[in-house]
């Protein structure tokens, strides 16, 4: 060990020290926006906003409500692997993956909450990859259709 002849209490300090550094350093990692100037309310600001949401005049005229605040495509706009795997939502399978038609946890909390058991996940092919890729059909039991194209982090509502 390098720290042979150091006092033990002095390598007790310095552990300490780096310790409290180092939470310091990872604290102002998470930390919130500067308040306003003096005068101004130091409340901090209404929840962060999800990557998929967009605005909610985003969502075309009578798109169905579980839509509603969430970036949308239309299902001919999504890639051809995509459409192929609605196709076969709707006609029920085969399924080339075993995974597919799974239980979707949600984990993420990106797509609204609701029982477990409620979505369902579906691979879409990703050209050029080994593995199953990033890119997915999740569908809910009120017939909503999500795509994603980053595994989960955001979700654009796909109309039909």
């Amino acid at each position: 060990m390098i720290f042979r002849n150091v006092p033990r209490c002095l390598l007790r300090a310095l552990g300490a020290v780096f310790l409290c550094v180092a939470l310091v350093a990872t604290a102002g990692c998470g930390a919130q926006k500067p308040g306003p100037a003096v005068g101004g309310s130091a409340e901090p600001s209404a929840a962060p906003s999800t990557p998929s949401r967009a605005p909610s005049d985003a969502v075309p005229e009578g798109a169905p409500d579980w839509a509603r605040g969430m970036a949308v495509v239309r299902a001919d706009a999504l890639p051809r692997q995509a459409r192929d795997v609605l196709a076969l939502i709707d006609k029920g399978g085969p399924y080339p993956y075993r995974q597919d038609g799974t239980v979707f946890g949600n984990f993420e909390k990106v797509l609204p909450r609701q029982k477990r058991g409620y979505y369902h996940e579906f691979t879409v092919r990703t050209p050029g990859e080994r593995d199953r890729g990033a890119r997915r059909i999740v569908t809910g039991e009120g017939g909503e259709f999500y795509y994603t194209d980053d595994h989960y982090e955001t979700f654009k509502a796909v109309l039909r």
